[in-house]
């Protein structure tokens, strides 16, 4: 479970979350909408620790995430808006590998995880190809499987559709449904509902860095509007 309580993050003298508490149970689909500005990012920023709220706390599984920053970032798997931004290797492969060799597996349990990631989003036989090679939908499905590697139980993914092609997006919308249906939790930061819509168990929107919609989608359609939200 990822869990925030009373949690306020300020850019200055702006609370670009403030006072946001949320709970986002196991194997739970969470969309996580609002308008530019809204505070999205910077509030999922903060369930595994890459950002410090200035006030209240975030637990992954009970554990406060500042007592055991490695805990929550092997639960709660990252996946940024623009994927480039994470990429610290230069073929496919090796890239997937870095975050469980930063954990010291053996080499027999990083290769099965790489193997397993990589099958997860239909490149089990790309490890060799080179990242500054793929397609906008493979870079997207790549930063996936870096994430599935460190086998999370939640994965989040900030925007993961931004510039992507139709068949792309597709791509990316299965493989978030495998996800979904295998029991992994998945949040979805997004200001454009109609990929996930049919997914999601939970619509949490936000307005100025506060909750103003957390429901089921088919209670939250009408609300979301009126917040710059898109709804199918």
């Amino acid at each position: 479970m990822i869990e925030t309580r009373e949690l306020v993050h300020r850019y200055g003298e702006v609370a670009a979350v403030d006072g946001v508490s949320l709970s986002i149970s196991d194997g739970e689909f969470v969309v996580v909408a609002g308008a530019n500005g809204s505070g999205k990012t910077t509030l999922v920023r903060h369930f595994n620790g890459l950002l410090d709220p200035d006030s209240g706390e975030v637990l992954v599984d009970g554990t406060p995430v500042a007592d055991d920053l490695v805990a929550a970032r092997t639960r709660v798997g990252m996946v940024f808006q623009n994927p480039r931004d994470g990429f610290v290797a230069a073929t496919v492969g090796a890239d997937v590998a870095f975050g469980p060799e930063n954990l010291g597996l053996p080499h027999e349990e990083i290769d099965r995880r790489v193997a397993d990631a990589l099958a997860a989003v239909n490149m089990a036989s790309r490890g060799d190809d080179r990242i500054d090679s793929l397609s906008g939908g493979e870079r997207e499905r790549v930063a996936i499987a870096g994430a599935l590697a460190m086998e999370p139980t939640h994965l989040v993914l900030d925007e993961p559709f931004t510039g992507l092609d139709a068949p792309a997006r597709e791509s990316v919308v299965e493989r978030l449904r495998a996800l979904r249906e295998a029991g992994t939790g998945v949040v979805v930061v997004t200001h454009d509902l109609r990929d996930v819509w049919d997914l999601a168990d939970r619509v949490v929107a936000l307005r100025e860095g506060q909750i103003a919609v957390d429901s089921p989608p088919v209670s939250a359609r009408d609300r979301l509007a009126d917040l710059g939200v898109r709804a199918p």
